[in-house]
């Protein structure tokens, strides 16, 4: 089944998304190269493609997972939660209807 997992960034945190990148872009590779990933990505904190220093408010990505349980256990082992990057995260499942 597909899930929705949502960081959210905490204040100030820009920094250590950039030193936590490699690790948790590495996570999501594997999903990738598995299959399992839909989508993921970055939300700005502003109205822009690039929001430079005013950075992200959090991050979604969008994956297949076994249960709502293995979902949550790789979230919660995501890099940006180590880093202190995602001051909290949520998990809820998706039903894709389009495209």
């Amino acid at each position: 089944m597909l899930y929705v997992i949502e960081g959210y960034d905490g204040e100030d945190v820009l920094a250590l998304r950039g030193k936590a990148r490699p690790a948790h872009l590495a996570r999501l590779e594997a999903l990738r190269d598995a299959g399992r990933l839909l989508l993921a990505g970055p939300c700005p904190a502003i109205d822009a493609e690039d929001p430079g220093p005013a950075g992200f408010s959090g991050s979604l990505v969008v994956a297949e997972f076994e249960s709502l349980e293995a979902a949550c256990e790789w979230a919660d082992a995501d890099p940006y939660v180590d880093a202190g990057v995602y001051e909290r995260t949520q998990v809820r499942p998706f039903r894709r209807v389009l495209p």
